[in-house]
């Protein structure tokens, strides 16, 4: 077993390569937060699983295509689809993701999408099955973390070991274009490392910068959310919530184990050009309710904050979606 655990570190150290730090401070923005939406749209589940959307006094109906039903927001929700099944879900993320690669690989040279963990990665799979694993140039992939857990690579909580067992093993994307933190450092010098290396990607354009924010502006972020509604390793009620100076950030006090963690900032995640929030089962139905209906919190929820200048596409199954 011992042998088996040094041959996985030993493979797991070819990702990522190391950068030199620049000696730039990060731009700084002021985040407002984002309440409840007032005067909620009204969601209901009608005939055949078509979904019923409107005001108080007026309802209309969400025609499904396929296997999947789209609902109507209001301004800054972004489009939500939702579908019969998580294996509806899957296929559909792969090819948003695959479609968005071969858009940004043709038009930059490069395709930045960022991680998080949890069920996103499983949500991902389809993306190592025809027709995807032979048509996606993996060579103009760059694949970034939103959030990590300052754990070695070979451990069952390193979200890396997770999208490398479910993802990157699979795919020819390059060695050196898989930026993972530094395991070897403390929580605060791996969030000051990881921002260093994001300035010195953006600084060689392969990274665009927000002309908006000052912010990184990555190609896709593809981030799930917990059942508290968090959203990286941004939780309800902490401080690193309201972070707006910061593009990498540390936790010591993580309401959810492992304690110690890393996590890009609400500046950073708004500025994307793409988010896809990916937010599949019944234990999402509450987030997603407060986030898109008419539930209601003691506080503003994380996922409310999810606001990008791009666009916001969220993919719920109808479990994730059982209250709207």
């Amino acid at each position: 077993m011992a042998s088996s655990s040094r041959s996985l570190s030993a493979t797991l150290r070819t990702f990522p390569t190391r950068v030199p730090t620049l000696q730039r401070s990060p731009p700084s923005i002021p985040l407002t937060p984002r309440s409840v939406v007032p005067n909620p749209i009204v969601y209901s589940l009608g005939p055949k699983g078509v979904l019923l959307i409107g005001s108080k006094s007026k309802k209309f109906d969400c025609k499904a295509k396929s296997s999947m039903a789209e609902i109507a927001t209001e301004k800054g929700k972004g489009k939500v689809q939702v579908f019969d099944s998580e294996e509806d879900l899957a296929v559909s993320v792969a090819k948003y993701t695959a479609d968005l690669s071969d858009k940004f690989a043709k038009e930059r040279g490069a395709f930045t999408v960022v991680f998080s963990g949890g069920s996103l990665i499983k949500c991902l799979r389809k993306l190592v099955e025809p027709p995807y694993i032979d048509s996606v140039d993996w060579s103009k992939w760059h694949v970034f973390w939103v959030d990590e857990r300052v754990v070695p690579k070979d451990h069952p909580d390193s979200n890396y070991l997770l999208a490398y067992n479910g993802l990157l093993s699979k795919v020819p994307i390059p060695p050196g274009n898989v930026y993972s933190i530094n395991d070897a450092l403390s929580p605060e010098a791996a969030a000051d490392d990881y921002e260093t290396c994001v300035k010195h990607l953006v600084h060689k354009k392969i990274i665009d910068l927000s002309a908006a924010t000052g912010f990184p502006k990555f190609d896709l972020m593809l981030i799930g959310m917990g059942p508290d509604g968090h959203v990286a390793s941004l939780f309800p009620g902490h401080p690193l919530v309201k972070e707006n100076k910061q593009w990498v950030t540390y936790i010591k006090d993580s309401p959810k184990p492992p304690p110690e963690r890393i996590t890009f900032t609400f500046p950073v995640i708004n500025s994307s050009a793409h988010i896809a929030l990916v937010a599949p089962g019944a234990s999402k139905a509450h987030p997603v309710h407060v986030a898109l209906g008419n539930g209601q919190t003691s506080d503003v929820l994380p996922v409310q904050l999810v606001s990008p200048e791009g666009e916001l596409t969220w993919f719920l199954d109808k479990e994730a979606a059982s209250k709207l």
